[in-house]
């Protein structure tokens, strides 16, 4: 085994430490609806060089998943060699996923199902402008004389048509992007970031569609 195989192994007593987070996180979305049946998915990162993601597993409900239900990913998003359960297998997004950790360096990506800024996005198909808002804070902005432009962009089964729309709206300072008529992608340093980032995007992109009626 060469050194750089080594290091992009992933021990399976870390791959179910990720796993009980990412379980912990899924069932807290999908309390919330925003992960209804088995749509969303939630990634952690493992490893920087070669990147490794633990990524949901597809196909489960997501209010029930264990630690069991991960799998490894590679920079493209497919399933590493070598899984401790090689019958499971990573959701179809995983490949954006990927895409958004390598770009961004964040630490986790959340894509969940939640309403609001889907609606939105239907409103303001040219991306959702949030300006002057206290909870502006918790995306990591200031709460007054700044805009935030969450990023829209059409939606496709290819991740790698999504990935090039991500990057060339991709701004640094927004940690969010909205598929049209789908869903949202935040992400953060870790897991609780990018959840209470998700949390404060839901209530000022619905702040948004109720002060626009």
């Amino acid at each position: 085994m060469s050194p750089a195989t080594a290091a992009s192994q992933v021990s399976t007593a870390e791959l179910h430490r990720a796993g009980q987070a990412l379980a912990a996180e899924s069932a807290r979305f999908a309390a919330l609806g925003w992960m209804r049946g088995t749509s969303g998915n939630l990634s952690v990162r493992l490893r920087d060089d070669p990147l490794r993601l633990a990524v949901t597993t597809s196909g489960r409900d997501k209010g029930e998943l264990g630690a069991e239900d991960v799998v490894v990913v590679d920079q493209a998003g497919a399933a590493v060699p070598d899984q401790p359960r090689p019958d499971v297998r990573p959701s179809a997004e995983a490949g954006l996923h990927a895409r958004i950790a390598a770009r961004s360096g964040a630490g986790a990506v959340v894509h969940v199902h939640v309403l609001a800024p889907v609606l939105a996005a239907e409103r303001w198909p040219d991306g959702v402008v949030l300006r002057d808002l206290e909870m502006l804070k918790g995306l990591g902005r200031a709460a007054h004389d700044d805009e935030m432009r969450v990023p829209v962009v059409p939606n496709s089964q290819d991740m790698g048509v999504l990935g090039a729309a991500f990057e060339a709206g991709f701004d640094a300072a927004t940690p969010a992007l909205i598929v049209a008529r789908h869903g949202l992608y935040v992400w953060g340093g870790d897991l609780a970031e990018a959840r209470h980032r998700a949390e404060c995007l839901e209530w000022l992109v619905s702040f948004a569609l109720a002060a626009d009626r």
